[in-house]
């Protein structure tokens, strides 16, 4: 909901230390985001929440700072774009799941469940979308991003603040993670919505 407005300010923070990484790949810049994604999650799946917090941070600093690389130094590519978003899921899926395994209670694996559910579906509403926005030359040069999606609720702001929230709180995560997968569905089916208007059915 937020990632448009504030993707001007994260520019703006980014750009003096991107303009001093030129000798640096965006894709290493990538893998070495993965590589702090995956030790958050598994410093959560010890129960060592704010240093998984601290690291997913960080790994969440360095997903924004790889496009800005790229983008600065006419080093953008397809792959670069398509290896991004499919770490980033690999994180996405690995740090609930660190967290449910650190409180090991039934009723918090379920929820782990329909929040990874709820990603799924998600998912499916915005990639085949995206596609279809592609193929009608719709791309949107303000997004600045591989892909262009409609907007929603969920994106990757907020998906940033509740992972911090599930990490400040592990008492709560069980309803943490109903509520945040509850508000991602809610985002599938604006995109939906949205798709059914644009795209009406025959």
């Amino acid at each position: 909901m937020f990632d448009n407005p504030l993707r001007m300010w994260k520019d703006r923070l980014g750009t003096p230390v991107a303009a001093r990484m030129e000798r640096v790949s965006p894709s290493l810049v990538t893998w070495t985001a993965l590589v702090f994604g995956l030790a958050a999650a598994g410093l959560a799946a010890l129960g060592w929440y704010w240093g998984a917090l601290a690291l997913w941070l960080l790994n969440r600093t360095l997903d924004g700072l790889d496009g800005l690389l790229a983008r600065l130094h006419g080093r953008q590519s397809d792959f670069g774009g398509y290896l991004d978003i499919l770490l980033d899921f690999v994180v996405y899926a690995l740090v609930p799941l660190g967290l449910a395994w650190s409180i090991r209670e039934p009723a918090c694996y379920l929820a782990a469940a329909f929040l990874l559910a709820s990603f799924y579906i998600n998912s499916a509403s915005w990639m085949y979308l995206a596609a279809l926005l592609e193929k009608r030359s719709a791309r949107s040069p303000q997004t600045q991003t591989s892909v262009v999606m409609p907007a929603g609720l969920i994106g990757g702001f907020e998906t940033v603040v509740a992972y911090a929230l599930f990490l400040v709180f592990p008492a709560q995560i069980t309803p943490l993670f109903c509520v945040f997968a509850v508000l991602v569905l809610f985002t599938a089916f604006q995109r939906l919505f949205w798709a059914w208007k644009t795209f009406p059915p025959s």
